[in-house]
């Protein structure tokens, strides 16, 4: 089945119609463009001006097809007495043809149409040696290089606002790509930071709850009661301080002061007393010289190393057997190494943790570590679990 032709755009019906009806009136006011030239009849002249007439209803969709039959018109169209009307519908073709038409024919037509207008100039003027015969080179290039070069510019401003809007809207989508990014790795940070501050010390109070309530003697549950009511103090400090950091955050106010490495004894310390009940002890090895040559650490690059102890310790306390958990923390050249060993293997009681986990312990000290561009691993190596990082000490190599 043939496809039917699309319908006329409402303008070029309009433009058809008024065109023709111009060239209708001009010629019954016997006003022609060629009144001298009597080759044919004077009704002779209302052909071109209909046939260019009707291909204003193909401007849009048939753009060469109406160039083709607008150029044989207008040449048609010097034999008779003429019609204004007639050259007007061909410039309007000519236009259309570069407006609408492939871009192959858009870039062609300007440059073929100057080509013509040079030609028709140097011939009129070859042949009639006249001043006036550059008027024929003017006239040429009125009806044919104009339009076109008038339709090429508008080609090109239309196709360079398009390319405009559509970069306009390529960044504004890569904006709510990144905006989304953003948004998404802030909550994986502030989740990170909320899990390692609280997890400790809620695993501390689950751990001693459970043995005050197992184990039926007054002083065992003081003791329990007093490190439950101090994690449950500490935690409470902790959560007011990345609370206090969101709200706070673009006001212009100092964040609250960080953990850092100098914590480190009071965080095993701590983790020596939830652990006592266990039968685990903590030592803590910290190889890092006063005054190191390589200068201080970057405070993102000890944020991390803190957080990873105190993910390490709190892991150990809910999973390790009984026995001597070791905290490492060296400088090793452009690296700083942290290190936590604790028992693993068949010598602890009972097969579950000693308290709930949710398992993002290990990825959020991995993640801490990649951030920084530095190496994580943890596994167990026969009897020891181990969990190593590997940080940048440098401040270009932290801030990556």
């Amino acid at each position: 089945m043939t496809p039917r032709p699309p319908r006329p755009h409402r303008d070029d019906v309009l433009l058809a119609v008024v065109s023709v009806f111009a060239g209708l009136l001009l010629w019954a006011l016997g006003v022609h463009s060629n009144a001298t030239r009597h080759l044919l009849p004077a009704w002779a002249a209302l052909v071109p001006l209909v046939s260019l007439g009707a291909m204003e209803l193909l401007r849009r969709s048939a753009p060469r097809a109406a160039l083709a039959v607008g150029t044989a018109g207008i040449v048609a169209d010097q034999f008779t007495v003429g019609n204004l009307a007639t050259v007007l519908i061909f410039t309007d073709l000519m236009y259309a043809a570069v407006v609408y038409g492939k871009p192959a024919m858009a870039r062609r037509l300007p440059v073929t149409t100057g080509l013509i207008t040079v030609a028709a100039t140097i011939t009129a003027v070859a042949w009639l040696r006249t001043p006036q015969a550059l008027l024929i080179g003017a006239l040429t290039g009125l009806v044919c290089f104009a339009p076109a070069l008038t339709g090429a510019t508008l080609r090109n401003h239309r196709e360079a606002a398009v390319a405009a809007r559509l970069r306009a809207e390529q960044t504004a989508l890569l904006a709510e790509m990144d905006r989304s990014q953003a948004v998404t790795a802030e909550r994986a940070r502030m989740a990170r930071e909320l899990h390692d501050m609280v997890a400790n010390h809620l695993s501390a109070i689950a751990i001693h709850s459970t043995a005050a309530l197992s184990i039926d003697s007054p002083a065992t549950s003081r003791e329990a009661l007093g490190v439950i009511r101090e994690n449950s103090v500490q935690g409470l400090a902790e959560m007011r301080r990345l609370i206090g950091l969101l709200r706070d955050a673009g006001a212009g106010t100092e964040a609250a002061a960080t953990p850092s490495l100098d914590g480190l004894t009071a965080l095993v310390e701590q983790a020596g007393v939830t652990g006592s009940a266990t039968g685990l002890e903590f030592v803590l090895l910290d190889g890092r010289a006063p005054g190191d040559a390589g200068g201080p650490l970057p405070a993102p690059v000890e944020l991390a190393a803190y957080r990873i102890v105190q993910e390490s310790l709190t892991n150990a306390v809910k999973h390790a057997s009984a026995g001597t958990v070791t905290v490492r923390v060296e400088r090793s050249g452009p690296l700083l190494v942290v290190g936590v060993d604790s028992p693993y293997g068949p010598g602890r009681p009972g097969a579950g943790p000693r308290a709930p986990g949710s398992g993002a312990g290990l990825v959020g000290m991995r993640e801490r570590t990649e951030l920084l561009g530095g190496a994580f691993t943890a596994g167990a190596r026969d009897t020891v679990w181990r969990v190593r990082a590997e940080l940048p000490a440098e401040e270009k190599a932290a801030e990556r």
